[in-house]
């Protein structure tokens, strides 16, 4: 088995996991948080939903700055929607689980191996090969799921099961 087959495996076991937390997310808060300094509502959500589609950036660049100097055209721009419905993030997820699985398809572990930067400012913060920076970032996006599924509890909204059963859902998904 080679890291894309591994890769792919991956993306579609934790993909309808997310899809689980997505789908019940309350329509109307996108503003609420759980604190001054937590991230709100609905740019999390964004954010999961979206986040399988970093794969295919780090496949089909060699680079990302999250915050582009000032002057130069904003390479975050498409990482940075809004959505009102949950049928529009399962949808955002949907198109990005796609994308991943199609880079992931196309390319090679031979290109995994090479390295890609992600920048802040244009300044390096991170360079890894792909294969690492792949797998953070699937990391990553659990990490954001299980803030998401928090804030599902804190607005009395039922916790799907994603790796085990909840207080609301008894099964192991």
């Amino acid at each position: 088995m080679n890291l894309t087959e591994l890769f792919l495996g991956e993306l579609e076991r934790e993909a309808p996991l997310t899809r689980r937390a997505l789908e019940r997310v309350p329509e109307g808060r996108d503003e609420w948080k759980p604190h001054a300094r937590s991230m709100p509502l609905g740019r999390l959500a964004a954010l999961v939903a979206m986040m399988p589609a970093w794969l295919a950036m780090m496949i089909d660049r060699d680079e990302f700055d999250v915050n582009p100097p000032a002057g130069s055209a904003s390479s975050s721009s498409s990482f940075a929607r809004q959505f009102r419905t949950n049928k529009e993030l399962v949808t955002s997820l949907d198109e990005a689980v796609a994308a991943a699985r199609a880079a992931l398809q196309r390319t090679t572990d031979e290109h995994l191996m090479k390295p890609w930067r992600l920048l802040a400012g244009g300044k390096v913060v991170a360079e890894h090969p792909r294969h690492i920076m792949l797998r953070d970032s699937i990391n990553h996006l659990a990490h954001h799921r299980g803030q998401l599924t928090v804030y599902l509890r804190l607005n009395d909204v039922p916790v799907p099961s994603i790796y085990g059963p909840t207080a609301d859902d008894a099964s192991f998904g």
